[in-house]
């Protein structure tokens, strides 16, 4: 236990309670909490860094020891401000300070790291800023215009309003705080309900100090903070003056990633941390949040630009949603594969293609990277076309091949890090009677349609789970899954398979933050129908009606850009089960409401299909 030594502020009429940690020489850091908390909220976090930094922690006034203002509205930014440059000025000293601050502690630090008049004190003053569940208000107002009256397709602009929706639901709290009388009766039941909440909805263990003795009090007087604050913005410009860290914590109550992403295009540099967290991450994940501190503060004084770092770094420069993000793809050399890398290309993604066909491969990679567009490069992902220049990275692998697997996902892991998204999509088709089905042929399409999805899952799925911060797992299936059929049982077992499969690992990896998706496409234009393999026929037959599925498949003229988008979707709004075209949600509902029905199509579809090989055998 590193020792505490204990200051008394003063700051105007308010006297702050200040809690040091570690050895005066070393670079300073300073923690700047919110509501309801005390100081005592990152004592987890203070103990990690102290045997680096010196550490700073002080209870902002109205909380835990500090003294309350006389006026209950003495809670301006202004306010708050001067307590942080009396605390600076007292025990700071004379090196700038690396600020991180905390719900109101962050929204706190926005102001005194931006070029407004309420930074300007701090000019020099402050090193770098890192903040937690706290945007700039500045920020979420420029957001919420742009989400709400930006053009774009309907669906998009829908989409867009219901993000700002979705943060004015979470919000919905703040106005009532800073009502007379209904912020009192709130304040009681935040102090009633406040510990058992932070154990139930975040794992967060009560300890001694948080919820701090005090709560009550805290609680009670904080409502100035939305009593003084919360119909003002910050005067003057929004840029932050010095480098700014973002920790995202996914899973916060209170704020969205979006919103809290809001901060992009605001600081150069911004390094945006994701984690698989609820608001009080500090006290779940202390490790994580510093670890990340200590990695930025050393890199700013000179450190290693790690990897880790660099991602971060380009997840926080303005551009797609998926900016700064790995993802990984299988079975990307065409179809499905190649337009969901495309995708998340055209989002910011730094994608890996993986391929059997190396060679396809690379092509892939190449007109992603803007190297080689093919003849269709005229037109974007949604057209067909290679996607605007990104970042890619081809690797030729057998996912149904083990040791290869484990090499390819060690390569990912060590050259690029741990992957954001993972889409398991490599896949072979195998047509015609079971019984004519041989062992090779079920032990092949076992080993790549269900092995090879599982070595994705297990693989990067182990890694997402120990670096802590989430991500998400898609694993192609097919709408055989769910729809009978004959000729196609060996096909549509690995299919149901991987479907629940992908149903289960989902629970299995839900308290890890690491999504899992199954997507069921229906008939989409590929090049599936073509290498599939058919058994119980002649080679000419087979070739035949291959190019006879082909046709039918061109035909139907459902392009694999579609499903790619709604991968995307999946993982954006962490759906479970996505069937993909309008035969795959009908065969789902066909499933699920009348199975005799689902069996009679399957059967209907079969004969046609025989009608059709017995006109083509000699």
């Amino acid at each position: 236990m590193i020792a505490v030594r204990d200051h008394r502020v003063r700051s105007g009429e308010i006297e702050l309670a200040v809690r040091e940690r570690g050895e005066g020489h070393r670079p300073t850091v300073v923690l700047v909490h919110g509501y309801p908390d005390t100081s005592a909220v990152w004592d987890e976090v203070a103990e990690r860094l102290a045997g680096r930094f010196r550490v700073l922690a002080y209870d902002v006034r109205g909380a835990g020891a500090s003294t309350t203002p006389e006026d209950p509205d003495g809670y301006g930014i202004e306010a708050l401000l001067g307590d942080l440059a009396a605390v600076l000025d007292a025990v700071g000293g004379d090196a700038p300070v690396h600020l991180v601050g905390h719900d109101w502690g962050s929204v706190q630090g926005w102001a005194a790291v931006t070029d407004g008049p309420a930074g300007r004190p701090f000019a020099g003053r402050i090193a770098s800023f890192t903040s937690i569940s706290g945007p700039d208000w500045r920020h979420v107002a420029e957001w919420a215009r742009r989400e709400t009256t930006g053009a774009g397709p309907a669906r998009e602009r829908v989409r867009r309003a219901g993000r700002v929706l979705d943060q004015a639901r979470r919000s919905a709290y703040m106005p009532l705080l800073a009502a007379p009388g209904t912020g009192e009766v709130l304040a009681r039941v935040v102090t009633a309900t406040f510990a058992r909440g932070l154990k139930r909805a975040e794992g967060g263990e009560p300890r001694t100090g948080h919820p701090a003795p005090t709560l009550a009090r805290d609680a009670r007087a904080g409502l100035g903070l939305y009593r003084a604050n919360l119909r003002r913005l910050p005067a003057g410009g929004a840029t932050a003056q010095v480098p700014v860290q973002l920790i995202v914590p996914t899973r916060d109550r209170y704020a969205t990633p979006d919103v809290l992403l809001s901060a992009r295009g605001h600081a150069d540099p911004l390094y945006v941390r994701r984690v698989a967290a609820g608001h009080w991450v500090a006290r779940t994940h202390p490790d994580r949040v510093a670890h990340w501190i200590t990695e930025f503060v050393d890199h700013l004084a000179g450190g290693p630009d790690t990897p880790d770092l660099a991602r971060a770094r380009a997840a926080g420069r303005p551009g797609g949603e998926y900016a700064g993000r790995l993802v990984v793809v299988t079975g990307a050399g065409g179809g499905i594969g190649r337009a969901t890398a495309h995708a998340f290309a055209a989002e910011g993604a730094s994608v890996v293609v993986a391929d059997i066909d190396e060679g396809a491969a690379k092509r892939v990679a190449d007109e992603i990277s803007g190297a080689g567009r093919g003849p269709d490069a005229g037109g974007g992902v949604g057209s067909g076309g290679a996607s605007r220049a990104g970042v890619a990275h081809p690797y030729g692998v057998d996912v149904a091949d083990a040791e290869a697997m484990e090499r390819f996902a060690d390569y990912v892991t060590e050259h690029f890090g741990v992957p954001d998204v993972v889409v398991n999509n490599a896949g072979i088709g195998v047509a015609g009677p079971l019984l004519e089905t041989g062992e090779a042929d079920w032990a092949r399409i076992r080993a790549v349609n269900l092995d090879g999805v599982y070595r994705g899952c297990r693989l990067f799925g182990a890694r997402m789970v120990e670096r802590g911060e989430g991500g998400h797992l898609v694993n192609v299936a097919s709408m055989a899954a769910y729809a009978p059929g004959t000729d196609v049982a060996a096909y549509s077992a690995t299919k149901a398979a991987v479907l629940r499969f992908s149903e289960c690992l989902r629970l299995e990896l839900a308290d890890a933050g690491v999504g899992v998706s199954a997507i069921c496409p229906g008939v989409i234009d590929t090049g599936l129908p073509r290498r599939a393999r058919y058994v119980g026929v002649s080679a000419d037959t087979a070739d035949e009606l291959r190019e006879g599925a082909a046709k039918v498949f061109a035909r139907r003229g459902y392009p694999p850009e579609r499903v790619a988008r709604a991968i995307l979707g999946a993982v954006r709004r962490d759906r479970a089960l996505v069937p993909v075209a309008p035969e795959a949600h009908l065969a789902l509902a066909l499933d699920r409401l009348a199975p005799p029905l689902s069996r009679a199509v399957g059967r209907m579809v079969g004969r046609t299909r025989d009608r059709y090989r017995d006109r083509l055998a000699p």
